[in-house]
């Protein structure tokens, strides 16, 4: 008789700093940044774990179908998964969010082996101006500080890889996302703010390697930002892969009603297959 099939653990939300967060205004829920932890069944130590970063104009967070939907589609396939609760603008701007990113990323590897996950298999995974903030962090990251009092500030915030779909990138084109980079950086920020965080001009050789997914009739982020970081992951030679569909709206998530968009996680899947990051 075979043996039942497991579950995976109920899901736990963390807070990334128990004692209040750096830059808090306050200490309500929007002020205290967390993860929802979604760990997968028999994490053995080998399984990748992702930090999910949903959506939202940096204004608010599609917490559903670019959250929850998408750390139980990590779990089904092995890898765990952690969502993202970071801070918004108005109320904050840059750089809170990214703060928040990096320490999301300290965090779960400073717990790998309590999750059973491998420290050196850490991704994010961003939808709109969440693949913004993805993208940030993995062209915005730092080795840590050794001499930290917090052992967690003293691991790097490198992701391992990224995961990018219909991305908000630049901040400097006619491409750009206008209510993302308001809400980010305010009504005028200066233009050196504004080209810092505009991603695909600061790659480098150690960006991460990177899967983008866009879909060519987006309106509200035009698929040239994923086609300009493509550019620069290729001119940088950092391992990528992009996919642009024809026909699709903005905020798609998994596309699960749709027969034709339903295939791009299909293509992840193999991505991260190959890569070594799904087993």
């Amino acid at each position: 008789m075979p043996a039942p099939a497991q579950r995976a653990a109920e899901p736990k939300t963390e807070l990334l700093w128990p004692e209040g967060a750096p830059g808090a205004l306050g200490n309500e829920e929007t002020d205290r940044p967390s993860l929802t932890i979604y760990l997968p069944p028999a994490a053995n130590g080998m399984h990748s774990g992702v930090v999910v970063c949903p959506g939202g104009g940096y204004g608010m967070l599609a917490a559903d179908h670019e959250g929850k939907q998408i750390a139980q589609w990590l779990n089904a396939r092995g890898v765990a998964a952690f969502v993202l609760r970071y801070r918004l603008g108005p109320r904050y701007h840059h750089p809170i969010e990214l703060g928040d990113a990096q320490r999301a990323l300290r965090f779960v590897r400073f717990h790998a082996a309590d999750y059973g996950v491998a420290a050196e298999k850490i991704g994010i995974w961003g939808f709109s101006a969440g693949g913004h903030l993805a993208s940030t962090a993995g062209t915005h990251f730092d080795s840590g500080k050794a001499d930290a009092p917090d052992p967690i500030d003293r691991l790097g915030s490198r992701p391992d890889f990224m995961i990018l779909a219909y991305p908000v990138i630049s901040f400097t084109t006619p491409y750009t996302h206008r209510g993302s980079l308001r809400n980010l950086l305010g009504d005028n920020p200066g233009p050196e703010l504004a080209a810092s965080l505009s991603n695909e001009t600061q790659v480098t050789p150690q960006t991460p390697p990177a899967f983008l997914f866009h879909t060519n009739s987006d309106s509200g982020v035009p698929a040239e930002n994923s086609v300009l970081f493509y550019l620069a992951l290729r001119k940088a030679g950092v391992p990528a892969e992009l996919h642009i569909y024809e026909r699709g709206e903005h905020g798609v998530g998994l596309a699960l009603f749709d027969p034709v968009l339903s295939s791009w996680p299909r293509r992840l899947e193999d991505w991260m297959r190959r890569n070594g990051w799904m087993q």
